[in-house]
């Protein structure tokens, strides 16, 4: 056995994790994208600075441009990756409608309210000013943010919708249809609200959105009497 290799073995058994040089890089290469979607965040794209983001992400200014070479090449990946981490917290509450046990319109309640928080949140509001500031410059990000967003969580709904109605928990139904318009009966009251999401509403608002929501959409979808 190589030096090498009784070394690893060694800290493996100390219960260490020895990270290798590819994950490093992996770890490395996120860290610039969430540092750069925080900055543009905070800045804009016309005014952030190569400089500012390598400071967030505590690595060397070279060590920016090694990765990600100048702002235009951060710029979208931190768009992309900022976009699928909203995804990953809207598809974690979807989960929630596997099994909402007896009481189907509370569950759909809770997980409509939920939507919304990720919905308002700081990093979804930032992701779609972003997005539409910069429309000009990057024509196609609008179509990329909607599907790794809007298009990934109406699949998954409509799995979950289209499971309750074999179940006859709800009426026989086009799932993907349904989802859609639940996911409209929600975001369109909430843009309103929100002001296009430059403002913040009380918690209280939220809920009332998503109760009138899914009290709409049941009594489109819900099972008959």
């Amino acid at each position: 056995m190589s030096s090498d290799s009784r070394t690893a073995e060694s800290l493996a058994g100390r219960g260490r994790t020895v990270k290798s040089p590819s994950r490093g890089r992996i770890d490395k290469r996120q860290a610039i994208r969430d540092a750069a979607f925080t900055v543009f965040a905070r800045r804009g794209y016309e005014n952030a600075r190569v400089r500012e983001i390598a400071e967030e992400a505590g690595v060397a200014k070279p060590t920016v441009y090694h990765h990600l070479r100048d702002k235009e090449n951060l710029f979208r990946p931190a768009i992309e990756a900022a976009a699928d981490t909203a995804m990953a917290e809207n598809l974690a509450v979807a989960e929630r409608l596997r099994a909402p046990g007896d009481d189907l319109r509370a569950a759909l309640e809770d997980t409509a309210y939920r939507m919304l928080q990720v919905c308002c949140g700081e990093r979804a509001r930032a992701l779609r000013w972003l997005t539409y500031a910069q429309v000009g410059g990057f024509p196609d990000l609008i179509a990329t943010v909607q599907d790794r967003t809007q298009g990934r969580l109406g699949e998954a709904l409509a799995d979950r919708l289209a499971r309750l109605s074999l179940a006859g928990r709800l009426r026989p139904c086009d799932p993907a249809q349904a989802a859609e318009q639940l996911l409209a009966l929600l975001t369109g009251p909430m843009e309103a609200r929100t002001r296009l999401g430059t403002r913040t509403v009380p918690a209280a608002v939220t809920r009332a959105v998503a109760r009138a929501a899914v009290d709409t959409f049941l009594r489109a979808y819900g099972p008959a009497a």
